[in-house]
């Protein structure tokens, strides 16, 4: 990756990553590390390595691949002969993800559960929306695993 130019797109890809990730309750820099982690050469990169690309600081860096390496995304390694640790995207990213998509389904579904219990007794016009927000988590709780599913079996054919 020596050419300027594709490295600084690599750059705002990254940076656009970290954004995205954010505005999905993450924080940022998490988001950037991931970005970076699917795109650099080599796979894997120290935590001094990522904090000079990134301009973050090795505390940041700490905390965020901690948060990556417990959600499943990232993994730390090391290489043979070789004191530092590395980290890398995990090759199959899908089950963490899908992981981390049903329990917010779980847990968006019980709360709406707790919802209807509290207002039980209440006109059925006030628990419209709680019923929906419910169903649907229902149904995303039934449907994701069928979808992982179908989502392998296209790639196998790829």
């Amino acid at each position: 990756m020596k050419d300027p130019k594709r490295v600084e797109a690599l750059k705002h890809f990254t940076e656009e990553f970290g954004v995205l990730f954010e505005q999905w309750g993450f924080p940022r820099m998490s988001g950037r590390i991931l970005g970076w982690l699917m795109v650099c050469d080599p796979q894997h990169q120290s935590a001094a390595q990522l904090s000079e690309v990134l301009g973050a600081s090795k505390g940041s860096i700490s905390t965020s691949t901690r948060l990556l390496m417990a959600s499943g995304l990232v993994e730390r390694i090391g290489m043979p002969g070789e004191r530092v640790s590395y980290y890398r995207m995990v090759a199959d990213p899908v089950n963490p993800i899908m992981r981390l998509e049903m329990a917010d389904a779980i847990a968006l579904r019980r709360l709406m559960e707790r919802g209807l219990e509290i207002l039980s007794g209440v006109s059925p016009k006030g628990r419209k929306r709680i019923e929906l927000l419910r169903d649907l988590m229902s149904f995303r709780e039934r449907e994701l695993p069928k979808l992982i599913e179908r989502f392998r079996a296209e790639c196998k054919n790829k």
